[in-house]
């Protein structure tokens, strides 16, 4: 996986967690506290997704599945289990892409992969939705549920328009679509969410196994080989 697909996961995540209780708050404000209360408490969740890559050239579409969990502050373990096993781990001191089959591992840098000036924002807890977006309620949302339309109020090349689908009874973020500059979209939809589950902290480290050829991708070192 490149780096921007890396970005583009984390993009999504980013309006999918805590600080996406304040995506409403302008435009549909009784939705905007119920999620706000809902996610303050958040300090963990887990969920199975389903993710559709389409891409704008090709026409071509990918579909991936797997589980996410999330743990403050700003850990991510994203495995998807088909069509074929790939592990994102999101830590404190770097980022891992894990490819089982081909037996490779690529270490980043956390302060590279987080290289959306939107996204730092909300990731370090100063973004604000209702600052850094026009916010629309579409029609046509699934039966339950208020889909919203984000439109960047400074567009980066990962992303120029997303769209999320709200639960109305649980007040969850149950979906988040991101488009970027060339029109490619990156749609996640998440079911079996479980709120604030005990997570050890295992999930958020990874250290590849010694017949993995890793390649590390940090600051000056990027593109050597550190193991074979």
């Amino acid at each position: 996986m490149k780096v921007q697909t890396v970005l583009a996961w984390m993009l999504v995540l980013a309006v999918c967690l805590a600080r996406a209780a304040t995506v409403v708050a302008a435009d549909v404000d009784t939705l905007a506290d119920k999620v706000q209360s809902h996610y303050k408490s958040v300090k963990s969740f887990t969920a199975d997704f389903t993710q559709v890559l389409k891409n704008a050239t090709s026409k071509d579409q990918e579909i991936r599945t797997g589980h996410l969990a999330y743990a403050q502050p700003n850990l991510i373990r994203w495995e998807t289990r088909k069509p074929e096993k790939e592990l994102l781990v999101v830590g404190k001191d770097g980022v891992w892409n894990v490819f089982d089959e081909e037996r490779t591992a690529y270490r980043y840098g956390v302060e590279e992969v987080l290289g959306s000036k939107t996204m730092l924002r909300f990731l370090s807890g100063a973004g604000n939705i209702a600052d850094d977006f026009t916010i629309e309620e579409e029609p046509d949302a699934p039966a339950g549920e208020t889909r919203l339309k984000l439109t960047p109020r400074e567009a980066e090349p990962g992303m120029v328009l997303a769209h999320i689908d709200v639960d109305t009874k649980t007040y969850t973020i149950t979906r988040a679509a991101i488009e970027d500059f060339y029109g490619n979209v990156n749609d996640v939809t998440l079911k079996n969410i479980k709120m604030n589950p005990v997570l050890s902290k295992d999930l958020f480290v990874y250290t590849p196994p010694k017949d993995y050829q890793t390649f590390d991708n940090t600051g000056a070192t990027q593109g050597r080989i550190l193991t074979k």
